[in-house]
Order: C-alpha cells, then structure tokens, then sequence
C-alpha cells in the first residue's frame, strides 16, 4: 500500500510521552529538552489536524484520537524491536517496568529475586513499591503486581497467590486470646479495607466490636505494630513468614477470611513484550512451587 510521509520521530515521542504520562518524564527517556518534546507533539497535531492531548490543571489528558493511536504505535515499535533482533541474531537487554504492592514485594517477592535474574539475564527487571493504588500507563509501568479480585477495568490480570486474612500479633499478646471473643479487649489494627475485621468475625462466628483502632495503608506497617505488641492486626499470613519464623508474630487462631489474592496485571490491549513473558512465566513456576 502506498504510504504518505510517515512521522517516525514524532510517533515515537508521542508514544513516550503517552506512557510517561508527561512531557517532562517523556524527555527524561529520550535525553532531550522537554521542549523538543512539545514540538515534535505540535508538529504531529498539526499534521493530523487533531489534538492528541489535552493540557489540564492536572497534568497531560489524552483524547479519544490518542487513545486510539497509543496502542498501535506501542505495538508497532515493540514488533520493530523484536524483528530487528531476530534480524541480527541476537536479543538485547530489555528493560521490565514492574510496579508492586509493598506487602507482595518483601514477603514473597524480593526473596526471590536472586533466582530470576539468574535465569533471566537478558531481562533488566525495575521494581517499583506501592500501596496498592497505581496506574499503569501513567507511572510507566509495564504491569503490575497488585492485591484484589483479579477485576481491573482495561487490565489483563493472573492470578499469582490467595493470600487470606487472619490475625496476627506479638506473643505476648496472644498469651491473653483464647477465643475470639477475647479481641474485644484488644486495640484492632486496621487497614483502609473496612469490611476486613467485620467479615473475619463472622467467619469466626463471634461478634464484632466497635472498631476504633488506627488505619493503615500498608500491611508492611501493620505487622510492625502488632509485631511491638501494640494491637492486633488482621494480615495475608503467607507474606510474613519470617516474622512468624522469628517468633515475632505468631497466628492466636486459626480461622482465615479470603479477601482476595496477589495478581499480575498488565494493560489489556498490548501484547506482552518478550521481558513480560519471560517474567509472567517465572512467577507462574515459582508461585505454584511456593
């Protein structure tokens, strides 16, 4: 087919700046000035007589054209990039953008980590942190491992590992809990999750106090105060095992409530790059060895 002049260096920085999510951090990843960066997008609007973003308060918004040309560029330079190294008969190191829930991230994943660049040399994998709230495509982010149900809307997910909830505490706590009922007399740690302790008890079968305690947006931060005897809180028992090992939190009962699981997640409508494969065919063996 013929093809009319075709933008290539403008597209790529389009692209950036779509998965960057500003002009400042597409510049940043192509090493030029963020006003290089605002021509070539002025010169490709120009071109196409359309607006590609919108510049708000709040940052770059993209519009329906943008979205609609972001994925077929991606997928185009990312097809490019895979024939050009078959091409020449050789696969270069591939960066892995990975934003992970903080919980997921020290308690099974950074633990393993070792094993995966040992099989994987050719794969740069980046780990972001978080707390459970994070945008793919505006944190530049390849995917992310985040803790739910498995439902994102425009994200494709796997599921990795349940992760129930059950209560955990100092020893010294739990010296003083026979039964559930006994949580009553003790400061309930709570996380931004506000059905958590409500659906534990009545899995329990006992009644659920007035729940007054501190919140949390970490888990990670929950375990350490429960861990210094300051309360009780309600935690994916499988994420702190070597606290449990250390003897620093131990489990006073038994019964567990299913809130949900680690997931993989990566944005639906772009194929997996050959690192994210690689990667997603890593965590499916090591979660199911775990």
């Amino acid at each position: 087919m013929d093809r009319p002049d075709i933008p290539l260096n403008a597209l790529r920085v389009f692209e950036v700046a779509m998965r960057q999510g500003s002009f400042t951090r597409a510049a940043i990843e192509l090493r030029v000035t963020q006003a290089a960066v605002s021509h070539q997008i002025g010169r490709l609007e120009d071109l196409l007589g359309t607006k590609l973003f919108l510049r708000t308060s709040g940052g770059l918004v993209p519009t329906d054209e943008g979205k609609a040309l972001f994925p077929v560029l991606e997928a185009g330079f990312d097809a490019m990039a895979r024939t050009l190294d078959a091409v020449t008969g050789r696969r270069q190191v591939e960066v892995l953008h990975v934003g992970v829930v903080t919980t997921f991230a020290v308690g099974w994943l950074l633990p393993r980590l070792d094993d995966f660049r040992r099989r994987f040399p050719l794969v740069d994998l980046r780990i972001s942190t978080n707390n459970n709230r994070v945008e793919i495509l505006r944190e530049g982010l390849d995917m992310a491992i985040r803790f739910g149900r498995g439902r994102w809307d425009g994200l494709a997910s796997e599921p990795l590992t349940e992760a129930p909830l059950a209560p955990l505490c100092a020893p010294s706590v739990a010296a003083r809990l026979g039964r559930p009922d006994d949580l009553a007399g003790e400061e309930l740690l709570r996380s931004y999750r506000s059905d958590e302790w409500p659906r534990w008890f009545a899995e329990a079968g006992a009644a659920c106090p007035r729940l007054a305690g501190p919140v949390f947006d970490s888990s990670i931060a929950l375990a350490e105060v429960a861990a210094d005897g300051l309360g009780v809180a309600l935690l994916p028992v499988a994420m702190f095992g070597s606290r449990i090992r250390a003897g620093r939190l131990v489990a006073p009962f038994d019964t567990a409530v299913d809130a949900g699981g680690y997931h993989a997640t990566w944005p639906a409508d772009r194929p997996p790059t050959s690192a994210q494969a690689d990667f997603l065919d890593w965590l499916r063996v090591a979660a199911a060895a775990a």
